[in-house]
């Protein structure tokens, strides 16, 4: 048998706090068809965030520059934070049958929907919003201004939830990880994407 797959673009996203980085560094680790996609942004790295790896970090005249250029897929601003996704690492995966998989904040995936109608988009919620409030206190990297300022932004976001291909509480992680796996490979088998060829033995 002979097949051919086209990539896909898959975006994760989610209020702060609901693991949806954890899940895709789980997804990567597991699964080598998919490759991350590096967005950029104007905020200070966390002690451990590595540049290019978890992000572009750029400064303020770099980003205005790379938006004059239009060369960014979406951008938003998130937290008083400024982020945009690099539009051609996302077109030459996908041209070239890789799966691209972007964390992203809610306020950039509608425009990544709009730009690119065939992403795969999985809203991630938590249990609740009491266990949000617990989840941004003990990770511990965000000052306390900045955890209200989140749980603030997560009852706008929950609310965009409709606009989604999918939704998935984490609310024990390997029971959200196996979701996840599951909705990908599915989507890794609609006909838009997969092309088998079979002939006589």
């Amino acid at each position: 048998m002979k097949e051919r797959r086209k990539g896909m673009l898959l975006v994760v996203s989610g209020p702060s706090g609901t693991g949806k980085g954890t899940l895709c560094e789980r997804l990567l680790r597991s699964d080598p068809t998919i490759m991350f996609g590096v967005s950029a942004t104007t905020r200070k790295p966390r002690a451990e965030e590595i540049d290019g790896v978890h992000y572009h970090f750029i400064d303020e005249e770099r980003f205005e520059k790379m938006l004059d250029e239009k060369a960014f897929l979406e951008h938003a601003t998130v937290h008083g934070h400024r982020y945009g996704t690099p539009k051609d690492q996302v077109e030459r995966a996908i041209e070239e049958g890789r799966n691209i998989l972007l964390d992203m904040d809610p306020q950039g995936v509608l425009s990544v929907m709009s730009a690119m109608p065939e992403t795969v988009s999985i809203f991630i919620l938590p249990p609740s919003y009491s266990a949000l409030r617990e989840r941004l206190h003990t990770r511990n990297t965000d000052d306390p201004d900045e955890i209200l300022k989140r749980l603030s932004n997560a009852y706008g976001e929950v609310r965009l939830l409709k606009h989604y291909t999918y939704a998935l509480v984490n609310d024990r992680l390997d029971q959200a990880f196996g979701m996840l796996s599951a909705i990908i490979m599915a989507e890794k088998h609609r006909t838009t994407r997969y092309f088998p060829e079979i002939y006589e033995e």
